[in-house]
């Protein structure tokens, strides 16, 4: 008996110490990460243009949120004019609140052009909590802008 109640309190510190995404607002002056601020930044388009020229590039990137990882606020995707970028937190070192969904943030990081495969993908899928049958769909890589970020600053 003592083992089934030991088992059942160490079951639910476990569950109780998941990674979940921040709680709360993301409202504008926020940080996540390295604190940063708005100055030097371009847009999201800008960057693209700019990827065209180099492979890798460290920049200072504004745009509005499209998306947030649900399962931890890990990652999130930022409108560009062609669809959305991946915003990554570098080396899981922070995560973003759900509530940044339709912000308008800064973005500092290395940003590089990559294939995402399609594994990568529908794990990706799962976290935004995409049906099955979407998950199911992927079928093919994706080349796609990538940002490893440092710090993020909600503008508004």
């Amino acid at each position: 008996m003592k083992k089934i109640l030991s088992l059942s309190i160490a079951g639910l510190f476990s569950l109780s110490l998941m990674a979940q995404p921040p709680k709360g607002d993301a409202n504008k002056g926020m940080t996540f990460g390295e604190k940063i601020n708005a100055e030097g930044s371009i847009s999201s388009d800008e960057l693209i243009k700019k990827l065209d020229k180099e492979n890798k590039l460290e920049v200072k990137v504004e745009g509005e949120v499209a998306q947030v990882c649900t399962a931890e606020g890990c990652w999130l995707k930022m409108k560009t004019a062609t669809g959305t970028m991946m915003v990554k937190m570098k080396d899981h070192k922070f995560l973003v609140p759900l509530s940044m969904n339709g912000k308008t943030i800064v973005v500092k990081g290395t940003a590089e052009k990559k294939v995402t495969s399609v594994e990568m993908l529908k794990h990706y899928a799962e976290d935004a909590g995409k049906s099955k049958e979407e998950i199911e769909a992927i079928k093919e890589p994706k080349q796609e802008v990538v940002l490893q970020a440092t710090g993020i600053v909600v503008t508004k």
